[in-house]
């Protein structure tokens, strides 16, 4: 069989070939890249290094900003032919109405896949030389997908249905609003929104997340296109059940949708050495280790030989125990980027202060209690000292670094070492002065 005799028998075949290639369905998918990439790009300091923001970034880029373009886009398609007025041409043509739409949506919403497959191949390479434990989560990108091609065939059907040129902006305005809106809801009902934003850091969807998202949008998507244009509209009501289904699976289960990422969220810690406590993240923060370690360097040559001085630094996510104090918290695009500490000297200035920090909220009236002051002084000259910073929150606090500064090391140590073993108390007779 020659070429074009294949051709007249795969007429389907052939108009899909030649949609794939011209009109307006290649743009749509470089449209749909730049939309995605561009955003993501100017803040990529605060996903780079973490696949959970990379995915919660791109998934929201991609439901508020990539799903209405792809609705506009498809919505304009579909009225194609009656801004040629050539609709009623078509009712001469022997294929189905079902073939015909299919057939002239899918090059719409298949451009529009690639398009996101491009910028997530972009950004995971991106932000892969950075990341520590873990790995991208395949559900998310099924269900991101899936997004897109059910929002193409309701767009599509939308432009078919009304003749109004100006509806495709109108309709992506509304998917904006539509999909962005329940964000905003308490309820767990807004688990249904596709745009709903995932907390991806440290947290994986439950393994049948990918199907039931995919029944409820793909069931929405196959309702509306079977109800247009399938010679017996009451087959819509299969999808259709499959999506209420899947939305009082969806519902119900809420925030258990997702559970807690082991990869990510056990504990590393860098290696043993004398003399230098030990530092302990989330896996997924390991690769800040050496940035973490060189800004706490003078910190802890200070307190070495302290008795009493901390042997272990840990994340803020831990609880510390005895022995142990709790390492500031820097979040990605603030106080990391790109596995570097943008601020070493406030990072370990923070690390002091939750070090030499006493709760003493439970005491009534502690601030007017008499010798209150002196400890928060001493407080302040402590962590300042400790930090190597000449600033202090009070300024008074600046003579008594200068007392601290110019004792002998030995006598330093010492005092120190009683300090530290008051850091619980919130009686000020017990807390060594100055």
């Amino acid at each position: 069989m020659t070429a074009s005799a294949s051709s007249v028998k795969n007429p389907a075949r052939t108009v899909l070939r030649t949609e794939l290639r011209r009109g307006i369905a290649p743009w749509t998918g470089l449209a749909v890249a730049l939309t995605l990439l561009v955003p993501l790009w100017s803040k990529a300091s605060e996903w780079q290094g973490s696949w959970g923001e990379t995915q919660s970034q791109l998934h929201a880029a991609t439901a508020l900003l990539g799903g209405p373009l792809v609705a506009a886009a498809a919505c304009w398609q579909g009225g194609r032919e009656h801004r040629r007025r050539t609709a009623e041409l078509l009712l001469s043509v022997p294929r189905s109405r079902l073939a015909q739409v299919t057939t002239a949506a899918t090059p719409i919403v298949l451009w529009a896949a690639a398009g996101y497959l491009l910028a997530l191949g972009v950004v995971f390479a991106a932000t892969a030389p950075y990341t520590g434990a873990g790995g991208p989560s395949l559900s998310i990108v099924a269900t991101d997908l899936g997004l897109l091609l059910s929002i193409g065939f309701v767009g599509f059907v939308v432009g078919r249905l009304v003749r109004w040129r100006l509806i495709a902006p109108v309709l992506a305005a509304a998917f904006y609003v539509l999909l962005g809106v329940p964000s905003y809801m308490e309820s767990d009902a807004r688990f249904l929104s596709p745009a709903e934003q995932y907390m991806l850091e440290g947290s994986v969807p439950v393994w049948w997340f990918a199907p039931v998202l995919l029944a409820w949008t793909g069931g929405i998507a196959a309702t509306v296109l079977l109800a247009h244009a399938a010679r017996r509209r009451l087959l819509a009501v299969v999808p259709l059940a499959l999506a209420v289904a899947a939305g009082a699976v969806i519902v119900p289960t809420g925030e258990n949708l997702f559970r807690d990422d082991p990869a990510t969220t056990r504990r590393v810690c860098s290696a043993p050495a004398p003399g230098t406590p030990q530092l302990c993240v989330q896996a997924s923060d390991a690769p800040v280790l050496p940035s973490v370690s060189e800004a706490l360097a003078g910190m802890f040559s200070r307190l070495a030989g302290v008795p009493g001085a901390p042997v272990r630094y840990v994340s803020t996510e831990s609880d510390p125990k005895d022995g142990e104090a709790a390492l500031a918290h820097a979040m990605r695009g603030w106080g990391t980027t790109r596995n570097e500490l943008t601020d070493p000297q406030a990072y370990a200035s923070e690390t002091a202060l939750s070090l030499t920090s006493r709760d003493c909220s439970a005491v009534s009236h502690w601030d007017k209690r008499e010798g209150a002051k002196r400890v928060g002084l001493t407080d302040d000259a402590v962590r300042s000292w400790l930090a190597g910073n000449d600033a202090t929150w009070d300024p008074e606090a600046r003579p008594l670094v200068t007392r601290l500064e110019a004792m002998p090391d030995a006598g330093r140590k010492a005092w120190l070492g009683r300090y530290l073993a008051t850091l619980k108390s919130c009686a000020p007779a017990e807390v060594p002065a100055l």
